[in-house]
């Protein structure tokens, strides 16, 4: 049976269509720039600004950033391997924290909740961070010193915790009497339900590692351990070096792109994490929604 829709309905829907579509369009257009303004050329740029469509096509932004293809390839792996593993290693750690801090038979659980939260509230500061993870870890110049300091997050171990809260206590109890031990319940029965909560931390996770520079400015030296935005930070730094050092002292115009490989470097970091992002988008809603109006 077709069901009518009312007059009122299919305004309020159409209206809906109009509202997203518009809202699509201003999300996506500051990309739209940036892929544009990386093929135009920097001259244009500088004199008529940016546009939606390239004008002065050229690939120069891309060829410059590309000057090195073994440094920024190894960059992209070294940056890849972060975040796949520190995502990985984070994600099962954080929702095992989530998971035993919702557990009302865990003695204490109301003072360690405090402790995590007392962290983001005040911190030991930069130095004492520092020390701790170069000299007490031993973490220096080390793989590890990119993915050991980000692994747990409080406001993502909370986010778990009123996720996991929304789980039955039933459910748990059955499989104890059937004989399942804490862990095997945490595997086998309480990570299959929770993959929108999954879902929401590691992506979480996933754009903090992708994105991190800082971990890689203040803990690495070895060149061959730099992450992509690191590498493509000094990569505009020694542009601007080159524009305003060395143009500015000899008679010889240097031509190095300076906005337009401003947006290269921008579209070539985010490019990976747009194209991600619409496998985990379902899961990333449902389980932000959840953990965040559950108390």
């Amino acid at each position: 049976m077709k069901i009518r829709k009312s007059l009122s309905f299919v305004v309020f829907e159409s209206f809906g269509y109009v509202y997203v579509a518009l809202w699509a369009i201003i999300c996506v257009t500051p990309f739209l720039l940036i892929v544009s303004g990386s093929f135009t050329d920097d001259k244009i740029i500088l004199t008529q600004g940016y546009s939606l469509f390239p004008r002065g096509f050229t690939l120069q932004a891309y060829n410059t950033v590309f000057a090195l293809p073994e440094k920024i390839i190894r960059a992209y792996g070294v940056t890849t391997l972060v975040t796949f593993s520190g995502t990985a290693t984070g994600l099962f750690l954080i929702s095992m924290a989530g998971f035993a801090l919702q557990r009302s038979n865990l003695r204490y659980r109301n003072h360690i909740a405090f402790y995590i939260y007392f962290t983001t509230l005040f911190s030991g500061g930069l130095i004492p961070w520092y020390i701790m993870v170069a000299n007490t870890l031993g973490l220096k110049n080390s793989i590890y010193a990119m993915i050991v300091p980000s692994l747990m997050n409080p406001f993502l171990i909370f986010l778990m915790r009123n996720f996991l809260k929304t789980i039955p206590e039933s459910i748990v109890e059955s499989a104890k009497i059937d004989g399942a031990g804490d862990f095997r319940i945490f595997i086998f029965l309480i990570l299959p339900i929770a993959k929108p909560a999954l879902a929401t931390v590691g992506l979480f996770l996933a754009l903090g590692y992708w994105n991190d520079w800082f971990l890689s400015a203040i803990y690495i030296e070895n060149e061959k351990l730099f992450s992509l935005q690191f590498y493509l930070y000094n990569l505009l730094a020694r542009a601007d070096f080159l524009r305003s050092g060395i143009a500015q002292t000899i008679s010889i115009d240097i031509e190095i792109p300076r906005e337009s490989v401003k947006l290269a470097t921008a579209a070539v970091a985010t490019g990976p994490v747009i194209l991600f992002y619409p496998f985990a988008q379902k899961y990333f809603v449902q389980g932000l929604v959840i953990g965040a109006v559950k108390g």
